[in-house]
């Protein structure tokens, strides 16, 4: 009998054949189609924001009057200028890296708040749950945009004040929803194994309740990173942005609106298209990794 034909080891065959978690997830989240074109246009505006002034340098602290409202490729401007004379391929670039830097990190710390804050209140429950939801209720009863602004009058907007301000009405909605993951994840039989080896509460929350709900968290997290981005070009429209010379998409779209009776579109459609890309991606690849996730699709 030759060396082929010998006999596998017990297992082996089996572990050949079932895919790790890993691969199942990344195998359902490749055949969305619409979440991996939201991975591709994510990947083109970061790259454009972050390493795209490195090779298209421009002046976006001093003003040029006398190139503003240049129309797209005149003078060497591929998207023309703004109506102080910035070069508006250079300003997107600069505008889109503090929207993106700003949502990213706004919704990134609302999903860590929330899961925790959902985490504690789900498993204790009791009187514990009832007030921290009620604080929730409450807060979810004011519109979010009327906080975002009555805040934002009250501070001088800088990017860490962006993030806080975000955050403090973002993490809402990740709360509530992974506090009903850990109603149901209390109940396992793996969290009432560890109260009888005497583990307490920080161990059941952290070690099992929010581990066993990562999936709902990381989807939840792209959801907010777009809504984030979205609070940012609100306030940005509503004149409560970074003070200039800095600038992001929403003050982009507000300087220009002025200008679109007298025809100067490109003020208007780079930034916009802009947004409307970003929060698209991000909810494609939300739609992806959920069903990734969803362990019924990972045994077709």
């Amino acid at each position: 009998m030759t060396a082929a034909e010998l006999p596998a080891p017990a297992g082996t065959g089996a572990a050949a054949a079932t895919p790790s978690l890993a691969r199942r997830t990344t195998a359902v989240f490749a055949r969305n189609r619409l979440a991996l074109a939201g991975t591709a246009v994510l990947a083109g505006l970061l790259l454009l924001c972050f390493l795209g002034p490195l090779l298209h340098p421009t002046d976006q602290v001093h003003t040029d009057l006398a190139r503003a409202n240049l129309a797209p490729g005149a003078d060497g401007h591929l998207l023309g200028t703004t109506d102080l004379g910035y070069d508006m391929l250079g300003r997107l670039m600069y505008g889109g890296r503090t929207s993106l830097e700003v949502g990213l990190a706004a919704g990134l710390l609302a999903t860590l708040f929330g899961t925790v804050y959902g985490a504690v209140a789900g498993y204790f429950g009791g009187w514990l749950d009832a007030a921290m939801m009620r604080i929730t209720d409450a807060a979810l009863a004011i519109p979010a945009l009327f906080l975002l602004v009555v805040v934002a009058a009250i501070v001088t907007p800088s990017k860490p004040v962006l993030i806080l301000i975000i955050a403090s009405v973002a993490w809402l909605s990740p709360a509530r929803l992974i506090r009903g993951e850990a109603l149901a994840l209390r109940s396992r039989d793996y969290v009432h194994a560890m109260r009888l080896m005497g583990g307490g509460g920080g161990r059941a929350v952290f070690r099992h309740i929010v581990p066993n709900a990562l999936g709902t968290v990381v989807v939840n997290a792209t959801f907010q990173i777009a809504d984030a981005i979205l609070y940012v070009a609100y306030l940005s429209f509503l004149g409560l942005s970074i003070p200039p010379p800095a600038a992001d998409w929403g003050s982009m779209l507000s300087a220009g609106i002025t200008y679109t009776q007298v025809g100067h579109w490109w003020l208007i459609f780079p930034p916009g298209i802009a947004i409307v890309l970003t929060v698209a991606a991000f909810n494609f690849i939300g739609d992806g990794l959920r069903d990734a996730f969803d362990v019924r699709l990972q045994k077709n």
